[in-house]
């Protein structure tokens, strides 16, 4: 398990800071609930009736006024956008880096074959993203009895396995693009995200667009949906966990006959 070590190493302090920070927003978050909660009322009842805006951000399905709703929105925003750009930015270096900083034919130079290094390098990826969600539920945990709110144990376990989930996708998705790379792929793991967190959003808009739903992860992430129905949508999820397999067994077959140089 030497290269996944290494590799752990490597990124150390991304993963601080990328850790550090998102935990610090979802604590935030939390913390300034109360302060806000006097007032969720009538900002739930605006925010409820705002038309397309409301539909977007899944605002007409849930109450914001109360700690989950106001958690699956505004917390749900944090650790799904925060958390899906950290998984495109490790699964699309994973692969890519090596050969930006030379350092590709070194490691193909040792006596381990190339199926080990993608799958030491894959671990890694997963580890990282294992690493930055415990942190994440542990300050959220902390942040909830710190302000004594309470919050149904179910949908909160829901909401963190989904965007688990999401960011595993997304890692295994850019992982397979990072085996077609020579160069800096950072513009593309980012652009990747991003598109796929505005999709949903123009999936809520209208019926029309609901199937762009199964091509985002954040269509089984929606924190509204999972918030008013109790669980995850298993019709986009098992399509999400499909692309995931086949962005693993891309970058698998690609690299295996990959020119490095």
């Amino acid at each position: 398990m030497t290269i996944f070590f290494h590799e752990l190493k490597r990124s150390r302090i991304s993963l601080l800071i990328w850790s550090c920070a998102i935990a610090f927003m979802l604590g935030v978050c939390v913390l300034i609930y109360p302060e806000m909660k006097t007032q969720m009322g009538d900002i739930s009842a605006m925010f409820a009736n705002m038309g397309s805006f409301s539909a977007a951000f899944g605002m007409d399905k849930i109450n914001f006024g109360s700690f989950i709703g106001f958690f699956g929105v505004e917390c749900g925003n944090v650790l799904g956008l925060g958390g899906a750009l950290f998984a495109s930015i490790v699964g699309i270096s994973a692969l890519a880096k090596e050969e930006k900083e030379h350092t590709a034919e070194f490691l193909l130079t040792h006596p381990v074959s190339r199926e080990r290094v993608l799958t030491e390098k894959l671990l890694a990826v997963f580890a990282q993203i294992i690493i930055l969600n415990l942190v994440s539920v542990l300050v959220t945990v902390i942040s909830i009895f710190a302000v004594g709110e309470s919050a149904d144990t179910k949908t909160m376990l829901l909401l963190f396995l989904a965007y688990f989930i999401m960011q595993i996708e997304i890692a295994a998705v850019t992982f397979g693009i990072s085996a077609f790379l020579k160069g800096n792929g950072l513009g593309i793991g980012l652009g990747f995200a991003i598109l796929l967190y505005f999709l949903n959003i123009i999936s809520n808009l209208t019926e029309a667009a609901k199937i762009l739903k199964y091509i985002t992860p954040f269509g089984y992430t929606d924190g509204a949906d999972i918030i008013s129905s109790s669980s995850i949508e298993v019709k986009y999820l098992a399509v999400g966990i499909s692309f995931a397999v086949l962005g693993i067994l891309v970058a698998f077959l690609k690299y295996r006959k990959k020119d490095i140089g």
